[in-house]
């Protein structure tokens, strides 16, 4: 598979090209190419990637080699570079959850004359994005300066105070212990449950004596965990986020997983296989990765080196965790997540992450 992508401006009118050849005997079996408006070259890139992959998995390849000029996106994916750039993020997670769909993927980085087909691809889709006639000739695109093109750096930020996200899930409730999906029913703490909190909240205390900002999904489990918390640290106003709320499991609402097994086996497994495909009459997990997406980035805007507690559901914290890790879709299905189990995420400045914790729950152990 080859893939290509570009902008004219670094952002600008952008497109990208992919090419799914035989790799026995070179025939084109798939060619993608779209006009995505207006982005950087490196967005652009990694939708190359993305549609090349896809086209490989319809076409039922088990082993891919992935051929690009992009330095930044090869060594990302090889996990060899850091992805400082937030807006790559949830693209490279989305890159990488197709890359388990496959026995193996290679990525190898090519020059540029090597990867003329894919180039032609998307230049012709850069023209249809700045809606002029495509041309056939291949065009140099901008080299602006983006922080994402750095490689990976292990020395210590002493000038850069990171936001720090003290992600907390709710305490027990009934359904949490008899394993039902409880998504946006708005079922309330056990009396375990308000212990928990009380629990959680001391072990925020001690991570962070004072915050800047409590917020939590709206649902009543959440909000008593929250203003649990925000009693012993400073007291702050507990502020409901609608982008934090669970996710919709429809008609599988108060079901236990063999439940939902027996009555919709064949939904499920659609459901488990793609984060695309939501629950009947509920949402997809790729429809809460968008939501929680933005309230991540509305914090790091408006807490810039401060520290917040956020409050919420099992899924949309592995979510936050899933992207904050540039890890694959199956990652949702191998991270356990405790009631009142506290994660720790810090967003830097510069684009960076860095997780701390996952799912600390020493402070409940005598419970």
């Amino acid at each position: 598979m080859e893939a290509d992508g570009g902008s004219r401006g670094n952002p600008g009118p952008a497109g990208y090209g992919a090419v799914v050849r035989d790799p026995a005997t070179g025939e084109v079996l798939a060619e993608r190419a779209e006009a995505i408006g207006t982005a950087t070259n490196n967005v652009a890139e990694y939708r190359g990637l993305i549609a090349g992959l896809e086209a490989a998995a319809e076409l039922g390849a088990a082993e891919v080699e992935a051929r690009m000029d992009s330095k930044l996106v090869v060594e990302q994916m090889c996990g060899r570079w850091q992805i400082k750039n937030p807006g790559l993020r949830p693209l490279a997670a989305q890159a990488a959850g197709l890359v388990g769909r496959f026995a193996s993927v290679r990525f190898s980085w090519v020059p540029r004359e090597r990867n003329k087909h894919a180039d032609a691809l998307a230049n012709a889709a850069m023209d249809a994005a700045a809606g002029l006639a495509p041309t056939g000739t291949a065009t140099a695109r901008a080299t602006g300066t983006d922080p994402a093109t750095t490689p990976a750096s292990w020395e210590p930020r002493p000038t850069e105070e990171a936001t720090r996200l003290i992600l907390v899930r709710h305490g027990e409730t009934e359904r949490t212990v008899q394993k039902r999906y409880s998504g946006r029913g708005d079922v309330p703490l056990t009396d375990r449950g308000r212990a928990q909190a009380r629990a959680t909240a001391a072990r925020v205390a001690a991570l962070a004596p004072s915050v800047a900002a409590v917020v939590s999904s709206p649902l009543s489990r959440c909000m008593a965990t929250a203003e649990a918390v925000a009693a012993l640290v400073g007291n702050p106003p507990v502020r409901p986020d609608d982008d934090l709320i669970e996710c919709d499991f429809g008609v599988w609402e108060g079901c236990t997983f063999a439940e939902v097994r027996d009555g919709w086996a064949g939904e499920l497994d659609a459901w488990l296989a793609s984060t695309r495909v939501a629950p009947p009459e509920g949402e997809s997990f790729a429809a809460v990765a968008e939501r929680t997406g933005r309230a991540v980035d509305r914090l790091r805007k408006a807490y810039p080196g401060e520290r917040v507690v956020v409050v919420s559901h099992v899924s949309p914290i592995k979510l936050v965790l899933r992207d904050a890790l540039a890890a694959g879709d199956a990652f949702l299905h191998r991270l356990y997540l405790d009631t009142a189990g506290v994660s720790v995420l810090d967003l830097y400045p510069d684009g960076g992450v860095a997780v701390r914790s996952v799912n600390d729950t020493a402070h409940l152990a005598d419970l």
